[in-house]
């Protein structure tokens, strides 16, 4: 009797190239055993959702807006939106056929709260994320700017990339697997952003692979 497949859940905010690369990766040696079976964006716009679509995976469109309209616009009708969003989120997710087995961030530009993470936990499901930095360096948003800029102001001769578990503090998780980048003297920002996303594109597999052989089936 043949093993039941991995199933991935991927969260995307843009472009999707990460996803793509889990796209092509999907039922090869790369990743064997697996498929990709829903695509969630909080952007409508989002090129990634019709990179999923080209590859007949189903796609759900999840954004904050609607919950922030139910709440007065203050610091604490914003959390209120968040804490129902991201229960949302954790509900529509666990809802699905077949559950995944692993959630995978790959460009997703929400922070992920306690309200995602607590259910997501006790059904089991892992949750990680890619981001364009090492362990304990640069986290949230322009991590790949805030690098160039230190190696340009400060000497630093290397940043990175990692594929860690996520947790209620942002990019804190532990590292499932890291690669560090070299930062080039006279190399412009988009040079560097070109080389990290090259890097992604491999470490997003290998990280995801990682997951998966660390679960059970």
């Amino acid at each position: 009797m043949s093993q039941s497949p991995y199933n991935l859940v991927v969260l995307i905010s843009g472009n999707g190239s990460n996803l793509q690369a889990l796209i092509d990766a999907s039922g090869t040696p790369a990743l064997p055993n697996t498929r990709i079976t829903h695509v969630i964006s909080n952007r409508k716009a989002a090129y990634g959702l019709e990179r999923a679509a080209k590859a007949s995976i189903p796609t759900t469109y999840h954004n904050l807006v609607p919950f922030k309209r139910k709440h007065p616009q203050t610091e604490a009708g914003t959390t209120a939106a968040r804490t129902e969003y991201d229960a949302s989120l954790a509900a529509l997710i666990l809802g699905l056929e077949p559950r995944p087995d692993v959630i995978v961030c790959a460009g997703w530009m929400h922070i992920l709260t306690p309200d995602f993470l607590n259910p997501i936990a006790a059904a089991g499901v892992k949750v990680i994320n890619l981001h364009p930095a090492l362990p304990g360096e640069f986290a949230g948003a322009g991590a790949i700017e805030r690098a160039w800029e230190a190696g340009r102001s400060e000497g630093l001769k290397r940043t990175g990339v990692m594929i860690h578990e996520v947790i209620a503090e942002v990019d804190a998780g532990e590292a499932i697997v890291t690669r560090e980048v070299e930062l080039r003297e006279g190399e412009s920002l988009d040079e560097l952003e070109t080389r990290i996303h090259e890097v992604e594109h491999g470490l997003i597999v290998e990280g995801t692979r990682r997951t998966l052989e660390g679960i059970k089936k």
